[in-house]
């Protein structure tokens, strides 16, 4: 589950993360009461303002209606009300949002942090993960901070640095002096670095997160450490720990056939294919897209129906695979172990009659206990449904609809 920058940050301030304080406003009357509010706390008197969509290169971003940036800095109270207004309520597109602008409904005022003092401010990058290949958690900085980190690490490599945490002992300390070193720190601002670091790392593990990214991590001219954006996503699996964590969700930036899917207990991801797919268990939903390209097409969407797949449950997917227009053919793959393959058949033959015309031919495979039988079901429906039993001939069927 994504979070929101101000969501992130709330989360990052609760384990002891210094973070760019800010208030959140989804009304422009709200915008200057707010920011005055700011002020009191902080005592800022330019204020940044940022757009809150789940998509990254929001400063390089462009709000559709008004031509406004996704983040703008705005000198004094007097600049707040028209800069929340160039962003709120439009469309913002990034690199991040594949050209289709995203409706911005909040926005954070946050403080600004980029202040004059003894030594000027510097940007880092720092993020919190699981190196898969390793099995472990991975702390990775960068002193390019600010910056695109996936062309600094294409570019210049040597300016990426990954800190492995074993599992069995955590972070040491001495992993959190080495990072807060390897950026180049003396002094305070190592010291708060090593602090940060150990407190972003506790933030991590104790929300259950996937992922978190700072960037940047900002070293004022004071030499406080500060985390000034962030992004966190967190596992969807953990959230039953999580009640508080749960309720940020925010669905409007989400998919909504997505949405909708989960709603109905399916397993749902939509891609940008040809060929709907509706599968029972994951392994076989990934080895049925693979089988669809191999002849050829390109699936739309990953859809596991689970183990109890019913008339009912049959047409709610349908319906939602059929809600992309891309969809020229839907292939069923499922294999009757838990639940037999004839009502499966026969749920399909349900909710094709329910729905009264699927504009797309049907292909089903169905292998497991009772597939003989279901095959029968599906031959004998008169419907436009192609049985098949093996994973092979079911492909070929998919090849010679999409010729």
């Amino acid at each position: 589950m994504n979070l929101h920058e101000y969501q992130g940050k709330s989360i990052l301030k609760s384990f002891g993360v210094a973070i760019q304080e800010g208030v959140v406003v989804d009304k422009v009357e709200d915008a200057v009461a707010k920011a005055k509010e700011l002020s009191a706390s902080t005592g800022t008197e330019w204020y940044v303002v940022k757009a809150q969509i789940h998509a990254g290169g929001r400063g390089k971003g462009t709000v559709e209606e008004t031509g406004s940036r996704g983040v703008v800095l705005a000198k004094g109270i007097d600049k707040v009300e028209d800069t929340v207004k160039g962003i709120l309520g439009g469309h913002l597109t990034t690199l991040q949002t594949n050209g289709v602008g995203k409706r911005v409904n909040k926005v954070l005022i946050a403080e600004d942090v980029y202040y004059p003092g003894e030594s000027e401010p510097s940007e880092f990058y720092m993020s919190v993960l699981m190196d898969r290949d390793k099995g472990r958690n991975i702390i990775m900085y960068s002193t390019e901070g600010g910056m695109d980190i996936e062309t600094v690490a294409e570019e210049t490599p040597h300016l990426i640095f990954k800190e492995e945490i074993d599992p069995r002992v955590g972070l040491q300390g001495f992993q959190a002096r080495k990072i807060a070193f390897n950026l180049g720190l003396s002094g305070k601002a190592m010291k708060e670095m090593t602090k940060f670091v150990a407190a972003l790392y506790a933030a991590y593990e104790g929300c259950d997160a996937s992922m978190f990214e700072i960037n940047p991590v900002l070293k004022t001219s004071d030499d406080k450490i500060i985390a000034v954006d962030s992004k966190v996503t967190l596992d969807d699996n953990a959230l039953f720990r999580h009640k508080d964590y749960a309720e940020m969700r925010d669905k409007t930036e989400e998919d909504p056939t997505e949405v909708e899917a989960d709603e109905a207990g399916l397993n749902f991801v939509k891609l940008d294919g040809n060929v709907g797919c509706m599968v029972n268990g994951a392994g076989l939903a990934m080895a049925t897209m693979d089988i669809i390209k191999m002849s050829g097409g390109n699936p739309a969407n990953f859809l596991d129906v689970g183990g109890t797949a019913d008339a009912e449950r049959v047409e709610k997917a349908f319906q939602i695979i059929l809600k992309d227009e891309n969809v020229k053919a839907i292939l069923i793959n499922i294999f009757g172990g838990i639940v037999r393959c004839d009502r499966v058949a026969q749920g399909v033959v349900d909710a094709y009659k329910n729905m009264g015309n699927i504009p797309v031919p049907i292909i089903v495979r169905l292998q497991g206990t009772n597939a003989e039988e279901a095959k029968k079901l599906i031959d004998e429906s008169g419907l436009n449904v192609h049985s098949a039993v093996q994973l092979q001939e079911a492909a070929d069927l998919v090849k010679e609809i999409l010729a």
